[in-house]
């Protein structure tokens, strides 16, 4: 609609928002009409209308099988436009047209906002499957023409409710009518039913509303007056009410055709079923977190025993087991960082730079010399079954690097990097082909390099070989190590985490 209207319209941005309000809200009156409404709006020129929106009912045939929005129609081939523009009224056709073999009856509803028509809505309705009216359809009916004659004074839309359509009441899903005191005039069967969900014993019609309402609500003091007032229909507002077990969500619409208030609609849906849902869900997520959390405290306890183990070993010939504990210790702390940061959120996605941040400056602690490490590139989101193994491959590979390729008091700079899609910095090799859904991390120092014959397959510590287990075996990805141009050891981890992976 934007599109259109600065195309082909000479109307401002605050005329624009006003359609885009009323485009919110006229699902309404196409279903209490039980028509199509198309709204057309003059050119720069005022030779054509351009039709730039469109709307068919939920409770009756159509009568555009065709799509309208973009359509240019020159001022004169549909005379009741031109009315209904030119004159500022609704009017209203005598005979029905007829559209392959349809019988429609035209209707004209000019839009207007501050005193100026901005437009015009054309509301067809399907004449082929008319039968005599019951109360329900007679009810619509004149609500629907008191929403139009609203429309044709510029008092609905109302510009200080914005409204979700996709989450408020619908006319199908239960509608009241109230006079201009409160008083129920008529109560769709939904209505009825959703009321008497609430413990309502009797029937509507005839009962105030308001009163009513609040006497259902549980209260453990007076009746609560701004609860009556919303469903005595004073006001445009949305509430919801709790009872007997039952959540019904409420919607008034005050009708004020002329000026004066001579009733409102009472839009209403039984969500008990809905909120249910949402409060497992809630309480679902809450009990995830909470177990990260017990997880994380759980791995914490076990890596400070390890650390109070590590510091009754000496150095002499218990060297060996404290470096097998601390290094114990940084698995494990690895993995509490991964689950810590799954405590924080609603979903088992982390942001996965922020890990990477703190395992590095985890590692960088036992740095023999001055050893400056650094993060390119991004990681994303990923899940928790990528983002615990990929964690601790890291943390063994940092840790390697650390204590390998530099000597005590050595400076240097290891750099981690991250490319996530179809790029890579490493060329594809014979037949390989790279997809989106893949994560390639190069690891990359400048200290001493490889040994001489060194071959990652064949040899390499406890550490490597954890790292070769969790990237091929867990992950699904590869694992390489290999001298680094200009010195030093590049370390590229391979690993689907898209669609590849799932």
């Amino acid at each position: 609609m934007n599109d259109l209207v600065h195309q082909h319209t000479a109307l401002t941005d605050s005329d624009l928002e006003w359609l885009h309000l009323l485009v919110s809200e006229w699902q309404l009156l196409s279903d209490l009409s039980f028509a199509d409404l198309v709204l057309w709006v003059p050119t720069r020129d005022g030779a054509r209308y351009v039709s730039v929106a469109q709307m068919r009912p939920n409770t009756g045939p159509t009568s555009y099988q065709d799509d309208m929005v973009g359509h240019l129609v020159p001022r004169g081939r549909r005379p009741l436009l031109d009315a209904a523009l030119d004159e500022g009224r609704i009017v209203r056709e005598g005979d029905p047209e007829w559209r392959e073999e349809v019988p429609v009856r035209v209707e004209s509803i000019p839009v207007r906002r501050e005193g100026r028509v901005l437009g015009v809505i054309a509301r067809n309705t399907n004449l082929l499957t008319v039968r005599t009216p019951s109360r329900l359809e007679l009810t619509y009916l004149q609500s629907a023409s008191d929403l139009a004659q609203m429309i044709a004074a510029g008092s609905f839309p109302f510009p200080d409710q914005q409204v979700d359509m996709d989450a408020s009441p619908r006319v199908g899903d239960g509608l009241i009518r109230l006079d201009a005191e409160g008083i129920v005039q008529y109560a769709s069967p939904n209505a009825l039913s959703a009321y008497h969900r609430l413990g309502l014993a009797a029937d509507l019609v005839g009962l105030h509303l308001g009163q009513a309402t609040a006497e259902l609500a549980p209260s453990r003091g007076p009746v609560d007056e701004s609860l009556a007032k919303l469903a005595s229909g004073w006001a445009p507002r949305e509430t919801e009410i709790e009872g007997n077990g039952c959540v019904v969500q409420l919607r008034a619409i005050p009708l004020k055709p002329k000026g004066d208030r001579i009733g409102s609609l009472i839009l209403l849906r039984d969500v008990t079923e809905l909120r249910r849902r949402e409060r497992e869900l809630i309480t679902k997520d809450a009990t995830i977190r909470e177990i990260h959390h017990r997880v994380k405290n759980n791995l914490q306890t076990v890596a400070a025993l390890l650390r109070l183990q590590a510091r009754r070993i000496g150095t002499g010939n218990g060297g060996n087991a404290r470096e097998a504990l601390e290094e114990a210790v940084r698995r494990v702390g690895s993995i509490a960082i991964v689950h810590e940061t799954l405590s924080q959120t609603l979903d088992e996605r982390v942001e996965f730079d922020e890990i990477v941040d703190r395992v590095l400056a985890m590692v960088a602690e036992i740095s023999p010399g001055t050893v400056t490490g650094r993060r390119t590139g991004r990681f994303g989101i990923l899940v928790a079954e990528v983002a615990t193994p990929l964690s601790m491959a890291l943390t063994e590979v940092l840790q390697n690097a650390l204590e390998h390729g530099f000597r005590p008091g050595e400076r240097g700079t290891v750099e981690v990097n991250a490319v996530r899609g179809d790029r890579s910095d490493r060329p594809a090799g014979p037949g390989e082909r790279r997809e989106e859904g893949r994560l390639l991390v190069t690891v990359q120092d400048d200290g001493r390099g490889l040994p001489e014959g060194f071959d990652v397959r064949a040899g390499g510590n406890l550490g490597l070989q954890i790292v070769r287990t969790l990237v091929e075996g867990e992950l699904g990805g590869t694992f390489d190590m290999l001298p680094a141009p200009g010195g030093g050891t590049r370390v590229l981890l391979d690993i689907p985490v898209g669609r590849e992976r799932r």
